[in-house]
């Protein structure tokens, strides 16, 4: 997973980037990742160099933590949601537009 990052030339995540990407973390049990190593740029899915590995349940697991965090329905048949999952910025964004006033 090279989406890990040891070198401060990797972009830094947001507060909001951060926050999701414990979420992604945590809902995913992920063991070897520490939310803060996560690229907020690098691609969610996919074996490429510097994607996190996600797949296809992954993001099912995904759409439901999103959608019990945030109140935010991630559908397959949405055209935005396929881009959304592009990485973490990109999904953060998404939610951010998305989400419910409070």
């Amino acid at each position: 997973m090279s989406t890990l990052s040891n070198s401060s030339s990797v972009l830094a995540q947001t507060a909001d980037e951060a926050a999701l990407a414990v979420l992604l973390v945590e809902a995913l049990s992920l063991q070897d990742v520490r939310a803060e190593q996560i690229s907020p740029t690098a691609p969610l899915f996919g074996f490429d160099r510097g994607s996190l590995g996600l797949d296809s349940i992954d993001a099912l697991e995904i759409a439901l933590a999103i959608q019990r965090r945030y109140g935010v329905d991630l559908r397959s048949g949405d055209p935005g949601t396929r881009s959304a999952f592009a990485s973490l910025r990109e999904l953060t964004a998404h939610i951010l537009t998305r989400r419910p006033a409070s």
